[in-house]
């Protein structure tokens, strides 16, 4: 295991971040936002270029750290950001601005994911990140599913909770449905998945054209 940790803490110190993504991870700790690890953030990164992502959504702003590095990817890509927390958008605003992001490539909604999602249209989008409280992760991912385009790509970072997945002693609610997650995941032929142990865990899903 000690091994496994050092190679972890390893592949998360050889991120350099750019100085502004820097600074919105900072600000995202001072607020109290988990952000995605700069490992996940490079992950992210090389799937919105391997993608070839043009169009981008992500529910959960937080303040800009994950949109930063897929724009790192995708510079030219269009991103719908969903929070409903408006001071997280007004910080994101300006990660983004620092960050060299035009403002017309950045549309942030300000809501409640469940109630925005349903209006947004089908097999529309290369990439839907998933970001959000953990308790409403299933209803996320069938959403996501159905927005994003075959051969698109679903992330959900934090899938394996701080560790928290993994251990059997661990049964709180937000444990319990990213186990039920993962299961009915593993059990599906509408995707592809895979899951990495990169920063605290990310769930790839790839949609298998219908």
């Amino acid at each position: 295991m000690a091994g496994k940790e050092s190679s972890w803490k390893f592949a998360e110190d050889y991120v350099v971040e750019r100085e502004d993504i820097a600074l919105a991870r900072q600000q995202s700790v001072e607020i109290g936002v988990d952000p995605v690890s700069p490992a996940t953030g490079a992950q992210l990164a090389a799937i919105a270029a391997a993608t070839g992502a043009k169009r981008i959504i992500e529910i959960g702003t937080g303040v800009g750290v994950s949109g930063l590095w897929m724009f790192v990817g995708a510079p030219t890509a269009e991103l719908t950001s969903i929070d409903s927390e408006l001071d997280h958008h007004q910080l994101a605003k300006a990660a983004f601005l620092a960050g060299g992001v035009p403002a017309n490539r950045v549309r942030l909604i300000a809501g409640r994911a469940l109630e925005v999602l349903p209006r947004m249209n089908e097999s529309s989008y290369d990439i839907v990140l998933i970001d959000a409280d953990p308790q409403n992760i299933i209803e996320y991912v069938e959403h996501a599913l159905r927005m994003v385009r075959p051969g698109g790509s679903v992330l959900i970072p934090h899938a394996l909770w701080r560790g928290r997945v993994a251990d059997p002693t661990q049964r709180d609610d937000t444990v319990t449905e990213l186990r039920t997650l993962l299961q009915e995941i593993a059990a599906s032929d509408a995707v592809i998945s895979a899951l990495s142990p990169v920063g605290d865990g990310l769930l790839h899903l790839v949609k298998i054209a219908d």
